[in-house]
């Protein structure tokens, strides 16, 4: 089951929702479950790896390894320019109240929203004033090679757009050479099924 899990999700998995999956409520067992499968994929000599990740998480992906030899493999992306631009955009200028993206990007972005926060990409918290501030996720810097930090995350993006000689993130559905850039780059690591990218 907890393989099963870990296949079917194609992310990072926290603990408590493994604990779920395998009917235990004892943390030491999920654990040691994971260390198991980890030791029995290491053991096959597979090109899936099981990998324990810090915030008492875990995942199944593809070995480092085999990346690039696979890339010509992933080309049903499940994150369209749209979403992608949208998830540029927040991680540019997060933390970001919901409000602003939309009147930046347009009305037509909840659904990317919607898309990207269930893809575990971002994470909505509500406001005093009926917004939401946005900010990427965890699983968002490790995906893209980001440090951790959201704050981080964002130095490092206005540090290559720097090196790049982009001087501003426009905003709205302008075709501008930052977010594309930025899209680029992030499509460089498509979203495909489960390990296509990992």
């Amino acid at each position: 089951m907890l393989e099963a899990a870990l296949y079917s999700a194609g992310r990072p998995v926290d603990v408590g929702s493994l604990k779920l999956v395998v009917r235990t409520k004892s943390d030491k067992i999920i654990r040691k479950l994971v260390k198991e499968l980890a030791i029995r994929y290491a053991t096959r000599r597979s090109a899936l790896e099981v990998k324990s990740l810090p915030g008492d998480r875990a995942v199944m992906r593809l070995k480092e390894e085999f990346d690039t030899t696979v890339k010509k493999f992933t080309n049903r992306p499940l994150l369209t320019s749209g979403p992608l631009r949208t998830l540029s955009y927040i991680a540019y200028h997060q933390p970001v109240e919901q409000m602003k993206v939309v009147a930046d990007r347009g009305s037509h972005i909840y659904s990317h929203l919607r898309q990207i926060e269930e893809m575990g990409l971002i994470t909505r918290t509500r406001l005093n004033n009926r917004s939401y501030l946005i900010e990427t996720t965890r699983y968002f810097s490790e995906y893209f090679g980001f440090g951790y930090d959201p704050l981080k995350s964002k130095i490092q993006l206005r540090q290559m757009f720097s090196s790049m000689k982009i001087h501003k993130m426009e905003n709205g559905e302008e075709e501008s050479t930052s977010s594309e850039v930025l899209t680029d780059v992030f499509s460089e690591t498509s979203f495909s099924e489960p390990f296509d990218a990992f």
